[in-house]
């Protein structure tokens, strides 16, 4: 006869707890390579406003200057939906 070994009930809870730290650190690991995505993007945008000596807060202190830059945000949706036609059309 034999008896199957009585399972210690804190095994199960630290398998648990292990399985969650591997979840959450793996959340950890995307978080932070989106995070890195993020501030890249932002540093190559301050590069180029750094390198036209472009001071944004002045621009953007001026009147109209979100309207002007609204209307550049549509046109550039609009350059970039041409694009995608041009490139439909011609099969490249």
């Amino acid at each position: 006869m034999t008896t199957e070994p009585n399972p210690d009930p804190r095994d199960r809870e630290i398998a648990d707890l292990r399985a969650r730290v591997a979840e959450l650190e793996a959340e950890l690991a995307e978080h932070a390579r989106r995070t890195a995505e993020m501030v890249a993007e932002a540093q190559e945008k301050l590069y180029w406003l750094e390198r036209w000596h472009v001071d944004l807060d002045r621009v953007m202190a001026k009147p109209g200057a979100v309207e002007a830059l609204d209307a550049l945000k549509q046109l550039r949706g609009v350059v970039r939906s041409a694009k995608r036609v041009k490139r439909r059309l011609l099969g490249s």
